[in-house]
């Protein structure tokens, strides 16, 4: 750990900025100056020539000398050095000068060759900056300004840079150049410009340092408040801003508030520093009192604040200024003089500029006046540092304010105390040197951690010194600290120190913050590169014979060794033995060894060879001086490293003959395999899917020696244990210990004593075993007999062990061991797996148990029987979940569009309550799109096969399971699978057959009702969903159940929509189109119709389940009074699971839920199906109609309510004008169908065919049932039903449809009104056939002449244009008649023309 130097960002087009700023001038190569370099260079330089004359010195005192090569060479000539240079402290601006040009260069991010993002900086503005005749700029700086967001965490909002310009002005401008300020302060040049921000105090007794801008003229220094400056700035830049969006010229702003000293005493100045504000202590006041005032010189009670200023020039060499707080008033400049001078119109014109006032006309003469420049407040220099022949260059302050670095033209580095005002420290041979700090913070370490109260972090301060003559960077610690690093660099390059931070920042919104602020850059011209230097705290902390900085330059070293890519394993150990060995301290050894372990390159013998070197080191050692933690370690380490050797070369080994086994055991196992043979074949057909995978990731690679260590810790016992760092690792871990066991290829007992004898317990091997057995099911079921030989044989060798199967236990308790073998069985979702290690750990325990219980008493015998009964439920449910998990393995027969296969396990079935399995074949029918008929139909075959079943078969089948006879998977399919049965049958009454409670008919339909309706209201347009959902429920026999999911989708999912539907027809007046729809329903208009269907079925299927349970067959018989209490007359089914299941916990099923819903109230289930049927009909034909204005203010009011409440009904007989409107309606609804029954089919309405989709609910506009409905709607409406009859067969005959009408004509009550309205109807047609039918015969004519005039002229009167289809044959015309003059009575008025229209139109039929 040394310093470096890091490149953090590159500055493109430098050769645009160079042709730029050197415009009509071509640079000259540097001129051989050898002669007068020698002549300059004559210094005395054994001071550092020393250092480099010994490479072995950089060992002892950490010092560090690197070579950076120039990437490219953009030109050969310094040309920078000759420019004026500034870089904003975020990094994010750099600004280039020369003469009156300038280059501003924003900072960018793009990706570099490599793909990573790269900080570049691009040219933003370039342009000239000086308006002034003459003119250039001097000096430059970039002050970022903070934002006063809440938002902000440290970057700064913008940047502002300062120019400084040889007249004296120095102006303001923003990162795209646009001039916010110019102010004329002094009349000679601006040498330097220098900034001072904010500090957060590190001790209580540091006085807080103010923001200030120092600007230094040749025999002058101004300052200017931070605060005032920040707002000023801010100000004229949102001015700026208004200005340029109005399209209006800036305004003048005022002018800024400033004090100005005059230095005295200094023959010449060329730098400064500003160190802010100090207080001497009372020996310095009283000091400093008798030096100047003698014996009688008195003394002020509490010493004065001091603003300290330092100069570097000439005569003295360093001079030090003090301005006293409160002594002189800051000058306001532009604005004092007109106060003094009391011209207010020049105020008031000012003034009236910056608010807006200003006219173009008012500004142009102050913008040519030349401002007047204020006199400056003498200052006398303290005391200073005369040297006549020296003089100073420049001069750098420390971040924290106490030293300062003073270049001079003798080549030295003066290393200045500011607070005492004295050199203590100087380095030559620095000819054209320039300075920075570096300021580095201690870590969080002991300091922080103490037992007391924390102490306070450290910081250490670093000079930089870049000597671009020798074109080396050196870092040096202060104050009488080595040189800690050393850089060779080109010799044209430019150090950037800012020495400030962000203005704006004070004590209140910094905290939080995090600044991101860069100390010390170097900006090299040739390549274009910025770098930053990088320095640990702890070389301030070193000298030459610093234990802590060898030891961390050895661990540097093994770290590179360990980087490179091509190291021999025997180089790479004697180099790690080397510097383990080398290092001193403890813990550095430790990170030395833990670096080395986890790398993943060396090899095993690589990584034994040097832990036990160490090992045998600290052995060696003093026992008192040796760290117990790093010996503990290292033991600890070596024996995973001999454990990971032994465990390969086993793995390898040759010798793999199983050790015995027991005998009675393994039959047993085998006995079970040839039982559940059937189901597990079946299983893995459906599980064993193609997947992708990768090989990096197979279980089957080899585990590095670093994974394996990082999943073992060694104990203080000498136990180990592993950590669980994740599934992944885990199950890697299991697969490397005892993969090989199970397939045969590592002997069994060897290796489980290996990991006995070191020391890692039996629970902890039974988890990894059982981890890679359930992992690992592909491999397991393919080929599972010799797999499950080994398992077995494995498992026993592992309840062998110590500590394993407890000898003893209480006789109401379960063994602990085989108890975290059914726990990962019953939370696998590997269901083969797990009923293979539940079927081999039975016997495994079965045969335990027997060997133990021989040796003990006759009361021990109640343990066993609970233990082993506890694995009988276990197969058991095992059994049922590979049942389950076989068909829900299914796929799906849409493909991925049907979505994921579910995973089940046990314990999510008991998680899951007792309709978890329901819920879970409820999702699996979604998934197949099995049809409600085909559900039903295997339902039916199940229910058929179970009548079949007879107790002796049920004798013979538990005789034959205990016999380990023939399967009774077998068994089910000969009695059960029919040979035309497809898998998908199958496998659902496998299921059904083994969770027959469960799944019993009504359950299961109630949770396919349930999920499909969800499915609906998850994507409402799917209108088949819903449909299907009511399907489901009307196949539900228990009405009780049909009742409470009834009127759970009702409230739960259609109410909602329902209403919104319904309120938007009655806005909109008519049957809503698909925007609108789509709008307030959440859905198209089709979908709408659809919905209307299912909810008018629903509320039927509400209706008739009423009727049912008050033992009526009427669909209405909640028109009864005792209809509410008629609902307990028919008892509630009862709901049951199965034995193996019946501790099931969680979530009531749905039928559960439907048995506790309330009642409904039968009068409003009719009203709301009035109004969905009413609904319907607009929906399907497009009726125009406002639904909710067919009902009083009490049917209004009684809509969208819960189904279960008591409303206030419509009762008695109906306004006759509601009752009008409902006819005009209904009539409406009977023609349209009649239109629409006549119509042909339109494309895609056609019924669908056997292998199609059923249709959807409502049949759409041409089903039969809707004259039916209309009549059932008029009676609950109180509208005639004579009335639509005697309409729909008059619209009838109007269409053609006379077969139908004369069916129709039957029911009709009233038969002289229909002959009347028909008697109309059949002139019509004659009319059309003799008056105004184009193929009007002779015949026919002839006839009109011989008709009797009252007839024709009767003829005349009728309009054949109202007949919808005029062309009818004369057969149904005459049968027409006939029938008039069968319904109507002799005396009736129009019987006389009745007959002669029978005689004119059977003289039609003859003449035809």
């Amino acid at each position: 750990m040394s310093c470096c130097l890091l490149e953090f960002c590159r500055v493109q087009d430098l050769k645009t900025v160079r042709e730029f700023l050197f415009q009509n001038q071509k640079l000259e190569p540097p001129e051989d100056n050898t002669q007068t370099a020698e002549n300059e260079l004559s210094w005395d330089t054994s001071d550092w020539e020393s250092a480099w004359d010994h490479p072995e010195e950089p060992k002892g005192d950490g010092n560090t000398v690197s070579t950076v090569e120039e990437e490219s060479v953009a030109q050969t000539a310094p040309w920078m050095q000759d420019c004026v240079v500034a870089l904003s402290p975020c990094s994010d601006l750099l600004v280039v000068a020369r003469d009156h040009r300038a280059v501003f260069l924003t900072a960018k991010w793009r990706s570099g060759d490599s793909g990573r993002e790269e900080m570049t900086l691009a040219v933003s503005w370039s342009g000239t900056l000086s308006t002034e005749d003459g003119e250039c700029v001097s000096s430059v700086i970039c002050i970022p300004l903070a934002s006063q967001k809440r938002s902000s965490t440290g970057r700064p909002d913008w940047t502002c840079v300062v120019v400084g310009f040889s007249s004296g002005y120095v102006r303001f401008y923003t990162e795209y150049g646009v001039l916010l300020l110019s102010q004329l302060l002094n009349e000679d040049p601006v040498l330097r410009l220098k900034c001072r921000t904010y500090e957060i105090p590190r001790h209580p007794g540091v006085t807080e340092q103010h923001e200030e801008l120092s600007i230094l003229y040749p025999a002058a220094l101004v300052t200017i408040d931070g605060f005032s400056l920040y707002q000023s700035l801010r100000a004229c830049r949102n001015q700026v801003a208004r200005a340029a969006a109005a399209g209006s010229d800036s305004i003048q702003p005022p002018p800024l508030a400033y004090k100005k000293w005059g230095l005295q005493d200094m023959d010449t100045i060329v730098d400064h520093s500003s160190v802010g504000i100090m207080t001497l202590c009372v020996f310095d006041q009283m000091k400093n009192a008798s030096t100047l005032g003698g014996f009688h010189a008195t003394v002020k009670g509490s010493p004065p604040a001091m603003s300290q200023y330092i100069t570097v020039g000439g005569g003295p060499y360093t001079g030090f200024y003090y301005a006293i707080e409160g002594s002189s008033q800051p000058l306001l400049s532009h604005v004092a003089l007109a106060v003094a001078s009391k011209l207010t119109s020049a105020l008031f014109s000012a003034a009236s500029g910056w608010l807006g006032w200003k006219n173009k006309s008012d500004e142009e003469p102050a913008q040519k006046q030349k401002p007047k420049v204020e006199p400056a407040t003498p200052m006398a220099v303290r005391f200073g540092l005369p040297d006549s022949r020296r003089h100073g260059e420049s001069i750098c302050l420390s971040p924290c304010n106490t030293l300062a670095g003073v270049t001079d033209d003798f080549g030295r580095v003066t290393l200045l105390d500011v607070a005492r005002g004295i050199a203590i420290r100087m380095w030559k041979g620095y000819r054209d040197a320039q300075l920075g700090w570096v300021q580095v913070s201690e870590g969080r370490g002991d300091r922080e951690s103490s037992p007391s109260a924390p102490l306070p972090r450290r910081h250490a301060q670093f000079l930089v010194i870049y000597a671009p003559r020798r074109g080396i960077l050196e870092v040096w610690g202060t104050q009488q600290g080595p040189r800690v690093g050393a850089f060779t660099v080109g010799k044209h390059c430019r150090l950037l120190y800012a020495g400030y931070r962000l203005m704006g920042v004070n004590s209140v919104t910094s905290q939080g913050w995090q600044l991101h602020t860069q100390q010390v850059c170097l900006l090299d011209p040739t390549s274009g590169a910025l770098r930053t230097i990088t320095v640990p705290f702890h070389l301030a902390l070193s000298d030459k014979k610093s234990e802590r900085a060898k030891d961390m330059h050895l661990l540097k070293r093994l770290t590179t060794i360990l980087r490179s890519r091509e190291v021999e394993p025997d180089i790479l150990e004697s180099e790690a033995k080397s510097v383990l060995l080398d290092i001193k301290h403890p813990a550095i050894k430790k990170q030395a060894l833990e670096s080395l372990l986890a790398n993943k390159k060396a090899p095993v013998s690589c990584l034994t060879g040097v832990t036990r070197a160490l090992h045998d080191s600290l052995r060696e050692q003093d026992p008192e001086a040796v760290d117990e933690a790093l010996l503990q370690l290292c033991s600890s380490q070596l024996k995973l490293l001999t454990l990971y050797t032994d465990l390969q070369q086993l793995h390898s080994a040759e010798d793999t003959q199983p050790g015995p086994a027991d005998s009675d055991s393994a039959v047993g196992v085998e006995e079970e395999l040839s039982r559940v043979d059937g189901a597990l074949r079946r299983y893995a057909q459906l599980a064993s899917r193609p997947s992708v995978s990768f090989a990096q990731d197979s279980p089957d690679a080899p585990l590095p020696a670093r994974t394996f260590l990082s999943q073992l810790e060694g104990g203080e016992g000498g136990e180990v244990v592993v950590v669980r760092n994740g599934d992944e690792a885990w199950n890697r871990l299991g697969s490397f210990l005892f993969w090989g066991c199970l397939t045969g290829q590592s002997p069994i007992h060897r290796v489980c004593n290996k990991l006995e004898l070191a020391g890692i317990s039996p629970q902890q091997l039974l988890s990894l075993l059982l981890s890679v057995w359930l992992h690992r099911e592909k491999e397991v079921i393919t080929k599972p007999e010799d797999i499950v030989r080994n398992f077995h044989t494995l498992l026993i060798a592992l309840s062998n062990m110590k500590g394993a199967v407890e000898e003893s236990w209480d006789s109401q308790s379960v063994s602990p061991w085989w108890q975290q073998v059914r726990s990962a069985c019953v939370q696998s979702h590997s269901a083969g797996a797990a009923l293979l290690a539940a079927l081999v750990a039975h016997r495994a325990a079965k045969s335990s148990i027997t060997r133990l219980s021989d040796s003990k008493i006759q009361a021990d015998w109640e343990a066993v029987s609970l233990e082993l009964e506890q694995w009988a439920v276990c197969v058991r449910q095992l059994e049922d979940v590979l049942a389950l998990q076989t068909l829900l393995w299914l796929p799906s027969p849409l493909g991925p569009a049907g979505g994921a296969p579910a995973q089940c396990c046990a314990k999510s079935l008991h998680e899951g309550g007792r309709g978890g399995v329901a819920d879970s074949v409820a999702k699996w029918v979604f998934r197949q799109n099995l049809a409600p008929e085909r559900l039903k139909e295997i339902l039916l075959l199940h229910k058929r096969g179970s009548r079949e079943e007879t107790e002796g078969g049920e004798k013979e089948e538990q005789q034959e399971h205990r016999r380990g006879g023939q399967t009774k998977e077998k068994e089910e399919e000969k009695k059960d699978s029919p040979e035309d049965l497809d898998r998908t049958a199958e496998l659902l009454v496998a299921v059904i057959q083994r969770f027959p409670d469960s799944l019993s008919p009504d359950l299961l339909l109630a949770h396919c009702c349930w999920e499909y309706v969800v499915q609906w209201n998850k994507d409402p347009e799917e209108g088949l969903y819903l449909y299907w959902a009511v399907e489901h429920l009307k196949l539900v026999s228990s009405p009780h159940i049909q009742l409470g999911i009834s009127s759970m989708m009702w409230s739960t999912f259609m109410v909602k929509r329902f209403s919104a539907a319904a309120y938007l027809m009655e806005k909109v007046g008519k049957a809503p189109k698909d925007r609108l729809c789509r709008r307030d329903v959440g859905m198209n208009d089709r979908a709408v119709t659809t919905f209307m269907g299912s909810s008018v079925q629903l509320l039927q299927i509400l209706i008739e389940v009423t009727g049912l349970l008050a033992h009526s067959q009427n669909p209405f018989s909640f028109l009864c009074d005792d209809a509410d209490s008629a609902v307990e007359e028919v008892a509630p089914p009862e709901l049951c699971v199965e034995e193996v299941w019946c501790g099931a916990q969680g979530p009531a099923s749905i039928a559960e839920l439907a048995l506790e819903q309330r009642g409904v109230h039968f009068p409003l289930v009719q009203h709301h199906y009035l109004l969905a049927a009413l609904l319907h009909a607009a929906m399907t034909f497009g009726l125009r109609v406002k639904p909710l204005s067919l009902f009083d203010s009490k049917g209004k009011n009684a809509f969208f309510r819960e189904l279960t409440s008591i409303q206030l009904m419509p009762s008695g007989d109906m306004d006759p004008g509601l009752v009008s409107l409902r006819q005009e309606y209904l009539l409406r609804v009977l023609t349209a169908w009649v239109q629409a029954t006549d119509e042909p089919p339109a494309p895609g309405s056609a019924p669908s065919g056997p292998g199609g989709p059923p249709p959807l609910p409502g049949g759409g506009p041409r089903a039969d049932w809707w004259p039916s409905l209309c009549l059932e709607l008029g009676v609950l409406l109180q509208v005639n039903p004579d009335v639509l009859r005697r309409h729909l067969v008059c619209e009838l005959y109007n269409q053609g449809l006379d077969p139908r009408a004369e069916e129709v004509m039957l029911e009709v009550e009233d038969k002289d009104v229909l002959g009347s309205q028909l008697l109309v109807l059949t002139g019509q047609r004659l009319s059309y056939s003799l008056l105004h039918s184009q193929s009007q015969t002779r015949g026919a004519m002839e006839l009109l002449a011989r008709l009797p005039p009252t007839l024709c002229t009767w003829l005349k009167a009728m309009d054949p244009s109202e007949l919808r289809c005029p062309m009818v044959p004369l057969g149904q015309s005459r049968r027409l008649v006939s029938r008039l003059i069968e319904i109507l009575p002799e005396n009736h008025a129009q019987y006389s023309l009745a007959l002669h229209l029978l005689e004119a139109v059977e003289a039609l039929t003859t003449e035809a």
